[in-house]
């Protein structure tokens, strides 16, 4: 079992970035001073879908992916979260259990605040209120987006799409290629489009051979943008 590493000096980004980033200096520090920042490694698993919610989870570095139990071997990732983002906030005024899991995918550090607290802010500091309403809208917006490319696309153009969006939020431009600085299996990316292992490497190979992207180990580079928006079927 792989032990969690308490990180309590440093600052976690949500508080300067995120929900809690128009706080008051004197709430942002009550903020601090009640998180607990812990090191995870990859794979480990902060909570569980079924689980009491115990409070939010502020993601301070690394990437984490958001599930939903499909059936009892397959899960859907219903996102990828990272820095400033947060986790856990959907029942954090109910006493609803969690409706999802998060799994990191890469090491990273997370912040932990204790419900019974972030309660009792929410009362004193509205703006947290109106972040978190916003950040539901959000998160409820993708993902009817979402299902509506699930429902207008195929396969090949979803996948290109996902592509596209690692590029916007991960993408480092190197020389003439873009490397997305993000890993995620073969099995993970066919749990977010919505299909079969073999088709996500099916298709791979095939923006390979039409000079759309490359890879070096399981990192991928993007090296003709125009023709996988072209195969995404979009408009930007």
């Amino acid at each position: 079992m792989v032990k969690i590493k308490k990180l309590t000096s440093q600052t976690c980004t949500c508080v300067t970035h995120g929900i809690f980033s128009e706080l008051e200096t004197k709430a942002k520090e009550l903020v601090s001073m009640y998180k607990v920042m812990n090191q995870y490694k990859k794979g480990q698993t902060l909570f569980t879908e079924g689980a009491p919610n115990f409070g939010l989870y502020c993601i301070n570095s690394g990437k984490i992916k958001v599930t939903k139990a499909a059936s009892e071997e397959r899960e859907t990732i219903l996102r990828i979260v990272g820095p400033g983002d947060v986790i856990g906030h959907q029942n954090i005024l109910t006493n609803d259990k969690n409706q999802n899991s998060a799994t990191m995918i890469e090491d990273g550090s997370v912040c932990f605040i204790d419900r019974k607290f972030i309660t009792e802010l929410i009362h004193k500091e509205p703006s947290i209120t109106i972040n978190l309403i916003k950040k539901l809208s959000a998160e409820m917006t993708a993902s009817e987006n979402r299902h509506a490319a699930m429902s207008n696309k195929n396969v090949k153009e979803r996948l290109a799409e996902l592509l596209i969006t690692f590029k916007t939020n991960y993408g480092i431009k190197e020389a003439n290629r873009v490397r997305l600085d993000i890993k995620l299996t073969r099995e993970e990316m066919a749990s977010i489009v919505g299909t079969a292992n073999e088709t996500v490497i099916r298709f791979i190979s095939e923006f390979k051979d039409e000079g759309i992207l490359e890879q070096e180990g399981k990192t991928i580079f993007l090296l003709d943008e125009r023709k996988l928006i072209q195969s995404a079927n979009v408009s930007v």
